[in-house]
């Protein structure tokens, strides 16, 4: 087995163990809060809301709060293991190995999406307890479920690299994601928004990944499916391109 087989297969059996060993850390918070959103949304408000595009609303929300969970998971277990692996200052033994960049790079993204994944199954098992989900392609729902987790989790190694201190690794999920994240069409059809609102969506690049994954369920997106796919693999190589450029100049990491 070549040098960079072992260290890839080294990190990720350490990103799996870290989050499995701190499971009430990684995996429990995610599963309560959707399960507050299904009794919140869609219990108690959604009682009072019609169905949207011939599905309840109960139905309805749970592709987005799935997806919902595979984003901040993916992302946050790539950001927080790579940052602390660069305050501890363990990561100049990953860059001094004969480990190629990308291992490095794929390693900690695939522990990523394997959290995204994991919390995302979990979120859909608790969700049939309050509805009956369909399937109405399950190649459409794994397609989407891994390149969304792919690209948080490579905009989560993008955001450790360029953070100086533990509060830097906060900003960009408080101020950027979340907010993207609860206007990316979760709860509501972008159908329902007057004109303007609904062009300044479409700008949204989580609207296409909720969407597309709703899709894969229902059979009903806002927007165009295979457009949607081809813009998450647009952003997947353009992450793993500025990830491969950060790591080879050693900004944020030589200094």
């Amino acid at each position: 087995m070549s040098h960079n087989a072992i260290a890839f297969e080294t990190i990720i059996r350490k990103e799996i163990t870290r989050f499995l060993r701190i499971w009430p850390q990684t995996l429990m918070p995610s599963v309560i809060t959707q399960t507050l959103y299904f009794v919140i949304f869609g219990k108690f408000i959604g009682s009072r809301i019609g169905d949207i595009d011939g599905i309840s609303y109960m139905a309805f929300i749970v592709p987005g709060l799935v997806m919902m969970t595979v984003i901040n998971s993916s992302f946050l277990n790539v950001v927080s293991s790579f940052f602390s692996s660069k305050f501890q200052r363990n990561v100049e033994e990953l860059l001094v190995s004969p480990a190629a960049d990308w291992v490095i790079i794929a390693g900690y993204t695939v522990g990523g999406v394997l959290r995204g994944i994991l919390v995302g199954i979990l979120v859909f098992g608790v969700s049939v307890f309050f509805t009956h989900p369909v399937i109405y392609n399950g190649w459409v729902i794994a397609i989407f479920i891994f390149l969304t987790s792919v690209v948080f989790g490579l905009g989560g190694f993008m955001n450790a690299i360029f953070a100086h201190k533990f509060d830097d690794i906060s900003i960009f999920p408080t101020f950027v994601l979340t907010p993207l994240t609860y206007l990316g069409g979760v709860f509501y059809s972008i159908h329902h928004l007057p004109a303007f609102w609904q062009k300044v969506s479409m700008l949204n690049p989580i609207l296409y990944m909720v969407n597309g994954f709703r899709y894969g369920f229902y059979g009903v997106s806002d927007v165009s499916v295979v457009g949607s796919i081809a813009m998450l693999v647009a952003c997947a190589v353009l992450l793993a391109a500025g990830n491969m450029y950060i790591m080879k100049k050693g900004i944020g990491l030589k200094n």
